[in-house]
């Protein structure tokens, strides 16, 4: 079992960043991949991040790459997703998830934090 708590969300200008951060629970951590994705008022949710659960691969949807980093401190277990150039299309609840593996898929994930609210005025 994991359990996630999301947190670092909040209110920011467009251009402006912000470091979202979700603790786990449960010893078996270092062993999951984790996943950032995000849900914006009337739409599906998609996916924005992952990271394997050695660190060395990382995948990001093309409509944040290269604004978007998501990292991980296993000896934390702590995942993050520093989130930079930021607009209002960002606006969303942020939802942070772990994996088997790294994949972009939602139905890949197992555990599911709360999310938290990132909203990007213009």
């Amino acid at each position: 079992q994991v359990q996630l708590v999301e947190s670092g969300g909040g209110l920011v200008q467009a251009g402006g960043s912000l470091r979202l951060s979700c603790a786990a629970s449960g010893r078996t951590f270092s062993s999951y991949a984790m996943g950032w994705f995000r849900q914006a008022p009337g739409k599906e949710r998609e996916f924005v991040a992952t990271i394997s659960w050695r660190t060395t691969n990382t995948y990001y949807s093309d409509s944040v790459k290269g604004r978007f980093t998501i990292s991980r401190d296993n000896a934390k277990n702590t995942v993050f997703l520093q989130m930079g150039s930021l607009k209002p299309e960002d606006t969303a609840v942020y939802y942070c998830a772990a994996a088997r593996l790294a994949t972009r898929l939602l139905s890949g994930y197992d555990y599911w934090g709360q999310g938290t609210q990132v909203t990007v005025s213009s």
